[in-house]
């Protein structure tokens, strides 16, 4: 069949391997095409097939899986990879993620789970089964709700005023006579501002305070 999907397996149980390579070469548009039960081997089989997809487990012995998919993604970026794994935690999937791979799938969740992550990642897609996504998701969220909280918490009241005004296109100028500032002062806040966050220029001050959402930081008028 043309096309067809190109797997290397690594896994530290030779009998997981001959089990994974019998459940994918009943797929038509999937091809095992080697083997690896280390981190390093995973990397010269790699090399030496280059493969669409690695299905890796996390835990091998030596450098792991993580490691492994780091690796690869960095020197074979062409080459996907689907973590396979009996750890469900979403901490972990996270940190797969980061890692680079495509898809983190449970191996309790069944054999029609792992063929469509393997197929979506050949796409360029994440795939993650539905209970570690419902989680990552949460989580990231909390995450973003934390950033959004602490973007601007060494600003004061004042400098939260002038920032929102720079993020609407305002000049110094116009700024000082919205909030009865003198064009200089207006101009010291601008400087404090891009010093405490870090930003060289009022476009980066503007993309950033309409990126963590300025306007509901700011005090409500009575």
């Amino acid at each position: 069949m043309a096309n067809r999907i190109r797997l290397l397996i690594v896994d530290d149980h030779e009998v997981v391997r001959l089990g994974l390579r019998t459940l994918l070469a009943d797929e038509p548009d999937l091809e095992v095409v080697a083997e690896a039960g280390t981190a390093e081997e995973a990397l010269v089989q790699v090399a030496n097939h280059h493969p669409d997809v690695v299905v890796l487990d996390i835990q091998l012995p030596g450098r792991s899986g993580l490691e492994a998919c780091h690796d690869i993604r960095r020197q074979f970026p062409e080459t996907q990879v689907v973590i396979l794994t009996s750890h469900g935690g979403d901490s972990f999937a996270e940190q797969a993620l980061r890692a680079g791979a495509a898809g983190y799938v449970l191996k309790q969740v069944g054999n029609e789970e792992l063929v469509r992550a393997v197929r979506a990642a050949r796409r360029g897609e994440i795939a993650l089964d539905p209970r570690t996504a419902a989680k990552v998701v949460a989580r990231l969220k909390d995450l973003q709700v934390q950033a959004e909280t602490n973007a601007f918490r060494d600003l004061s009241q004042r400098e939260l005023d002038v920032l929102a005004l720079v993020a609407r296109g305002e000049s110094n100028r116009e700024i000082g006579q919205a909030i009865n500032l003198s064009e200089i002062t207006v101009r010291n806040y601008v400087s404090n501002i891009l010093e405490k966050l870090h930003l060289r220029n009022r476009i980066e001050l503007a993309t950033y305070a309409v990126q963590h959402r300025i306007e509901e930081h700011l005090e409500k008028p009575e």
